[in-house]
């Protein structure tokens, strides 16, 4: 999936949180909305934290209102941050969409103007480590 196209009203809701994320020490605020299979919408930021390895990320912020609401089927998720570089969710987040939302959930990456290019969670995650990977192996092998 590529192009600018995608959903205004996520794309406005990262934009819209981003501007309440707290981030002293870098300065780089990322902002994001998830949609649920329900159709709501759950915003997210980063917030950062002078330990830094204990800061929280956007969606992962995004992705834990939406659990704190009883649900857990994400469709897609955008995420917002000013720059020129286009913002894409890290690794960790990446695991933790692809946990939700699986193969085709929607990653929408954005700066301030719009929606910069589109992924599903299998573009950006391949060979994703998920809950078929804890199956047990079939006995008599």
């Amino acid at each position: 999936m590529s192009g600018a196209e995608g959903p205004p009203d996520l794309f406005e809701a990262a934009v819209a949180a981003r501007e309440n994320a707290y981030a002293p020490y870098s300065g780089y605020k990322v902002g994001a909305a998830a949609r649920a299979r329900s159709g709501r919408i759950y915003a997210g930021v980063n917030v950062e934290n002078a330990s830094y390895p204990v800061g929280t990320c956007a969606e992962a912020g995004a992705l834990a209102a939406m659990v704190a609401a009883g649900e857990t089927d994400l469709v897609e998720i955008a995420v917002a941050a000013e720059g020129a570089n286009l913002v894409t969710p890290c690794g960790a987040c990446r695991q933790r969409i692809f946990e939700f939302g699986g193969h085709n959930a929607r990653v929408w990456a954005a700066d301030l103007k719009g929606i910069r290019r589109g992924f599903t969670a299998e573009e950006l995650l391949p060979l994703a480590f998920g809950p078929h990977a804890m199956a047990p192996e079939p006995q008599g092998r």
